[in-house]
Parts: C-alpha cells; structure tokens; sequence
C-alpha cells in the first residue's frame, strides 16, 4: 500500500472502480458530496447522519467523512475542511446482498460467482447504462441447513426470519448452493430455485415472494435490512483499509430490538 497523501477525489476516484458506478444514473452514483482539498489520512464511516456527529469528527480527528444515507446532513456543524462523500444505491448492491464478491469470500464460495436477475438504467439522453446483477449464485460446501444459519448469525450479529424448506426441494444435507439476492420476488426465487439453488439468503422478508417460497420448497434466510447495511459498512473499511493508505473509524449504531 502506497504511503502518498490522499484527497477525497483519491478515494471517490477508488470507490467510483470498485463499486462500478459506471452502471448508475448520474443521480445514483454518489461521490463527493463536499468538496475539500485537504489530505485524508482518516476517515469515519457512517450509514447516516446522528446525533452529535459534528462533535464525533472533531474528536475521532477525522479528516473526511463517507455516509450511506446523506440527506439530513447539516454541513453547518462541520468542521469547513472536512470534505464528505456518499454512496447509496452503489453501496447497496456492491457490499450488502446482491452481486458481492467479498460475503461470497465469507461463505466460502467455490469458484467465481454466477449473477442473476439484473437491473438497467438510462441516463437523462435515454443511453442505457450496463446492467447490474440483482444477485449471486455461488456453489458452496455441503452442509446442514443449521450450519448455515449459524454462519449467517455469526456473519451478521443474527436474522430476521429463517425458513427451511420443504417438499422434495427442501434441504438436503447434499445441497451446495446458495442465491444470495437483493430482493424477494416471486420470479427471482423460481429462477434461483431453476438453478439449482437451494437456500435464498437476502435482506428483508417479503410477502409476494411467499408463493414461489411455498412451491419450490427452497429454504430463506432473511438477515435484516439493517444488519446487511452494518456488515456491508464493516466491509468498505476493510476494503479502504487494505487498499488505501487511510484510517478508518466506524460509527456503528446498536440495533433496535422491537416486541
């Protein structure tokens, strides 16, 4: 890793690559939302604004701050050196469920990734954009369906919903591969289930994906929007850390048990 200064460009120009904003309309791409020329030797890392953030940058010395959600932002608080950037839709589906390389790393993918479904934009000149995967197939090593719920909740600190499966598609201790999905269609599921996938990991629950869920019998495992964001945050310090030389500092924000 290369010791020279960073800037914020420096990052949004590495985060523009490894998220491949390029498939994105210009009002999803993100990047540098305040400018700032200053160098960037810390940066936090926050899904959105909180309380108290102002006084957080100050005292975490942070040089630059990166947002998931950076909307309700109030600049007016920040210290004026203190450039920002932000990355919705291109953090989504590069770093939470969807067509992501490093979880497929963690749940010992064999082999390289097969997409599936895929979405496309257009730009403001009606120039379609490359499609983007909606998800992954990855093959994996047999298991037991407990197995997998395990490494999901040590992955991802727990999950919302776990059904696992029934019928002659149900699981199988011989079964070994895995969809890993941004979303819970009925179409989406049938072609996961077509293609030999046996377990749907994704994000939240859904109900029109009920009946495809019921009559393909394949298993779900349904983490959490907000625990796939916490990881997905989690891995772009990795990343940054590993490929930039810059320090990151998290904000991670407890998780809200309701009854």
């Amino acid at each position: 890793m290369d010791s020279y200064p960073l800037t914020i460009n420096d990052i949004a120009k590495f985060l523009d690559d490894e998220l491949a904003v390029h498939r994105y309309s210009p009002d999803e791409k993100g990047g540098v939302y305040r400018p700032s020329d200053q160098p960037v030797s810390r940066i936090g890392l926050a899904l959105e604004p909180f309380a108290d953030i102002a006084t957080w940058v100050t005292d975490m010395d942070l040089d630059a701050l990166w947002l998931h959600r950076h909307w309700q932002l109030d600049m007016a608080h920040l210290p004026t050196d203190v450039g920002v950037l932000a990355h919705h839709l291109p953090f989504d589906e590069a770093l939470t469920m969807g067509y992501n390389t490093r979880l497929g790393s963690q749940l010992d993918a064999l082999g390289t990734p097969e997409p599936l479904g895929y979405k496309q934009d257009a730009t403001g000149e009606k120039e379609v954009l490359p499609q983007r995967p909606i998800g992954m197939l990855i093959d994996v090593p047999e298991q037991e369906f407990d197995y997998w719920l395990n490494r999901v909740k040590n992955l991802f600190g727990g999950y919302d919903r776990a059904e696992a499966g029934h019928g002659s598609s149900g699981w199988l201790s011989t079964n070994s591969r895995i969809a890993v999905v941004g979303a819970m269609t009925d179409a989406l599921i049938r072609e996961a289930a077509d293609r030999g996938a046996h377990l749907y990991l994704t994000g939240a629950y859904r109900k029109p994906g009920q009946q495809a869920v019921d009559e393909t019998g394949i298993a779900v495992i349904a983490v959490g929007h907000r625990r796939c964001e916490e990881w997905g945050l989690q891995a772009l310090a990795d990343l940054l850390n590993e490929r930039l030389p810059v320090e990151c500092v998290v904000h991670h924000q407890p998780q809200v048990v309701r009854g």
